[in-house]
């Protein structure tokens, strides 16, 4: 795995922004939990779209096209709950089970060594 810091620090950059978007966007009492969450699950997957390759180049563009799909599904899910009025349980499981599917499709491409 290489990491080339340029694009990692536009990532995080890009992904603070979205999430200050989000939190400018919020009115509910839980717009703190909405910014942090989104955040982390914002950079992880942006990270891992444009900062980050790997030793195979088929292991890089599945892990890539993962990432993408996951960025945006989490952006969606985000801005719904930017939108919405929600508790901090239904955040926690419904990004967590999200960011837990994400890891477990990325580990698994990156241990076949194909």
């Amino acid at each position: 795995m290489k990491i080339d810091f340029i694009k990692t620090i536009i990532a995080i950059a890009l992904s603070g922004l979205v999430a200050y978007g989000l939190f400018t966007f919020n009115t509910s009492p839980n717009k703190d939990l909405l910014t942090f969450g989104s955040l982390i699950f914002l950079i992880t997957t942006l990270t891992f779209t444009i900062g980050v390759s790997f030793n195979l180049p088929r292991t890089t563009s599945l892990i890539r096209t993962v990432s993408v799909i996951f960025f945006i599904i989490a952006l969606l899910v985000n801005i719904a709950f930017s939108f919405i009025d929600f508790k901090e349980a239904t955040y926690i499981i419904v990004n967590g089970i999200l960011f837990l599917i994400y890891g477990l499709i990325s580990y698994s491409i990156g241990k076949a060594k194909q």
